[in-house]
Formats: C-alpha cells, structure tokens, sequence
C-alpha cells in the first residue's frame, strides 16, 4: 500500500520519538542508527522515506535487494541484507554489494563468503548473528561461542570486514526473557570492541526500545513504520 508523505512523515517522527525516549533512558551520548526494513512496503514508499531523511534501509531476501537497489539506484541509499543467506545466493548477494551484511549466522558460512569474495576481488562488511535466545527456530552462533568464532573470521577471513553483532530478541511475551536476550548480546558486543566491534544490532518494531536501552545502536525497524 502506497502511503501519503504527511502519514509516512507522521509515522516516522513517531518512531523517531519513541527512539529518543529510550535512548535517553539509557545514555545521552548513545546514538541509535535506523535501518527501515522495507521487504513489505511498495519502492514510492520507499522513494518518500529517502526524501524525508532516512537513509538505511534493509531487505530479507537478496534477489529483492538486488531488484529494489538497482531500481532505486539514482539514491544514495545505504541497503543492509538482513535476512539469512543461502550459500547459493552468496554471488547475488556480493554484486548487489550491501553496505552491511547483518546475518553472518555461522562460521561456514564465513568461509563460503571468504571464498568468493576472494575469487571477486571483493570485501563485505558484516555482523556476527547471534542466536542470544537459544532458540531452534533462530539462526546465529551460540552466544558462548560468538567470541571465539568472531575472533576466528577475522583471522581467517580477511576480505570480511566484521563490524560487530546482531541479534533477533525472544520470541515472548515476557519482557524478562527479551531483555535477557539482548543484554547477553550487548555484553558479547562490549567484549569485541577491542576487536573493533562498533555496531550492535538489536531491536525490531515490537522490541527496540527494550533493545535500545540495553545498548543497541542499530534497530531494524519495518511494519511499525507503515501502519495507515
């Protein structure tokens, strides 16, 4: 559904407050980046956020990525692959060339990334997923392994350029469990940053002010946004 600018304006300042709450509740000098997923919105809707200031956009499907990027390709926008890859899918996802890849889920799929990057030419930067919940229906390293398998890629991956960590929160009701979930992460992230980890990667529109004041400086926000 296409959307007037005044209603997309509405919904993003309402989402923009939202995120100063919250950031302020944790840190005046935290700042919060948005990524708008916009896997479920139409490319105009897309086109008026980008007049309307927003930048970072992610999708969950690379041949999407790819279509939307090189529809849109007269903007300057920052795409970010944030859904799962397939090994299959790793060459459409290096020509659509993201600014971030969020979801390096595992160590082997690193080196399958390492190999045709290699062969490319090419570098990506990327977030170590991290399945903080430990949940089946997750992907992501297990959070007691992260350290370790994030130290591994970067030395064993040198055309991946890890930035930090993702994270989807508990699948709950229980803002107990949520929160747990993504203070974990944010202490593996606060762990990395003497390996160069700037990014933490938590929150969605049903849980980014609880990821926020966690620490997140990165939410992925889509449906909250494109509400009529």
């Amino acid at each position: 559904m296409i959307l007037s600018r005044e209603k997309l304006q509405e919904n993003l300042d309402r989402l923009i407050w939202d995120i100063e709450e919250a950031r302020v509740k944790r840190s005046e000098h935290l700042i919060v980046q948005l990524v708008v997923v916009s896997k479920y919105t139409e490319i105009e809707n897309i086109k008026t956020l980008y007049e309307l200031g927003q930048r970072n956009f992610g999708e969950n499907y690379v041949q999407n990525l790819k279509e939307r990027s090189e529809a849109l390709d007269e903007l300057p926008i920052a795409w970010h692959q944030i859904g799962p890859l397939q090994k299959n899918k790793i060459n459409k996802l290096i020509d659509a060339n993201p600014v971030l890849f969020q979801a390096l889920d595992s160590f082997e799929l690193a080196e399958e990334l390492q190999k045709r990057l290699e062969a490319k030419g090419a570098n990506m930067s990327c977030l170590l997923q991290i399945n903080s919940s430990n949940e089946e229906s997750k992907s992501g390293v297990a959070p007691d392994d992260a350290v370790a398998i994030y130290k591994e890629i970067m030395s064993r991956c040198p055309n991946i350029i890890l930035k930090g960590v993702m994270t989807i929160g508990a699948n709950t009701e229980e803002e107990s469990k949520i929160r747990e979930s993504f203070n974990k992460t944010y202490r593996i992230f606060k762990e990395l940053k003497d390996d160069g980890a700037t990014i933490c990667s938590m929150g969605m529109s049903g849980d980014f002010k609880i990821a926020i004041e966690c620490g997140s400086n990165m939410i992925r926000v889509g449906s909250r946004l494109f509400e009529q």
